[in-house]
């Protein structure tokens, strides 16, 4: 990862929205959310969260595809795994005790499950 690449994708979370939009959709892992329900959760109006999205997209943090009628917003968690490993690529100065800690606490907080998530069918809400 290059610098301007960690930069983009930090820049994109240092806004409290776009933070928040990212850690729903983690939250929401590996199925998702619509725009519109994403804007509905956080109330946020519809035009300013797509705008948010756009930056979040650009900034490859989030990937989007459509269903039907709705647009399905996906955090990429591969894309920030690799920002997380680039800020701490050089910790601890070959001294790996010292980011024993650090490292443990960025181990998934949930075991994974049988089969290939990104093949599942997404769930898609859409605003009625």
């Amino acid at each position: 990862m290059e610098n301007e690449d960690a930069i983009l994708a930090l820049a994109a979370l240092a806004q409290s929205t776009r933070l928040e939009v990212f850690r729903l959709l983690a939250k929401h892992e590996p199925d998702g959310l619509a725009a519109g329900e994403i804007a509905r959760v956080l109330a946020v109006p519809q035009n300013t969260m797509s705008s948010h999205l756009a930056i979040l997209t650009r900034a490859g943090l989030v990937s989007s595809r459509r269903a039907s009628r709705s647009i399905v917003y996906r955090a990429d968690l591969a894309r920030f795994q690799n920002v997380a490993l680039f800020l701490i690529k050089d910790c601890c100065g070959g001294r790996p005790e010292v980011c024993a800690p650090l490292i443990a606490d960025l181990a998934p907080c949930c075991p994974p499950q049988k089969g290939n998530a990104r093949d599942r069918k997404p769930v898609v809400r859409t605003l009625v």
